[in-house]
């Protein structure tokens, strides 16, 4: 079952000579509990795709289905609430507020709909995040790995439909780039939760399910590396997400 379909999506900063053509007509659909890498050079469009699909950024034509529904069809309000309850984005540069403590920033866009915080999700998150005793730590006092976690907590709060990471382990080194990948693919496959990562890195490539190639502002690789899954929950993972939630 498809939950995100890209649908002739093309994105053009500027007018005229100097226009410069981002995206152009990139079309493709994601089923329920896939993770896919996408990758491409610098420049190529990978990260503003990424941005239309968070509904971050609207586009020059085509449009984006979270689903079944266009998510472009809501004014600015609502593309706002959108990307605080529907999907969950992870930065490369982490994006915490300094004043606020681990708990603080976890917790900020459950906040801000003025809903009650789920503690039962957080007290999960933090354990699976291995931030249990810094929940009043602030940000200045994390490391690079550690601010990632609490910005990933930050993502799966809301338990979103999909959660959308712009090259999440950029800024870390090897020891914690694999250790932060492994809390998003141990998401993904535990809580059937869908994953889409921009990334230059071919290690993280390796562990998706599908790899996307974008050159130039086009889709020139789609290519499945295993079989899609299912969107049908088994008894585990089924239990797992209803705990969460």
């Amino acid at each position: 079952m498809n939950i995100l379909s890209v649908e002739h999506l093309t994105k053009v900063y500027g007018t005229g000579p100097t226009a410069v053509r981002a995206l152009d007509d990139v079309s493709f659909a994601v089923e329920a509990g896939e993770f896919i890498a996408i990758i491409g050079s610098s420049g190529s469009g990978k990260s503003t795709l990424l941005h239309l699909m968070g509904g971050v950024d609207r586009p020059t034509s085509g449009t984006v289905r979270l689903q079944g529904q266009d998510i472009f069809a809501r004014n600015d309000e609502q593309l706002a609430v959108f990307r605080r309850r529907e999907v969950g984005l992870v930065y490369q540069f982490y994006n915490l507020i300094p004043v606020l403590d681990v708990v603080e920033n976890m917790t900020l866009p459950v906040r801000m709909d003025g809903r009650p915080v789920n503690e039962q999700r957080l007290q999960m998150l933090l354990r699976a995040l291995g931030l249990t005793g810094r929940e009043h730590n602030l940000p200045n006092q994390l490391s690079g790995g550690q601010q990632q976690r609490v910005a990933i907590g930050r993502a799966l709060m809301n338990a979103p439909a999909v959660v959308l990471a712009d090259e999440p382990t950029g800024n870390l080194d090897s020891k914690n780039s694999a250790e932060i990948m492994t809390l998003l693919r141990d998401s993904n496959r535990q809580l059937k939760q869908t994953l889409i990562v921009i990334t230059h890195d071919e290690d993280i490539a390796l562990m998706a399910d599908r790899v996307i190639a974008i050159e130039d502002g086009r889709l020139v690789r789609d290519e499945r590396r295993r079989p899609a899954p299912s969107a049908h929950l088994g008894g585990a993972a089924r239990a797992a997400s209803e705990e969460v939630r």
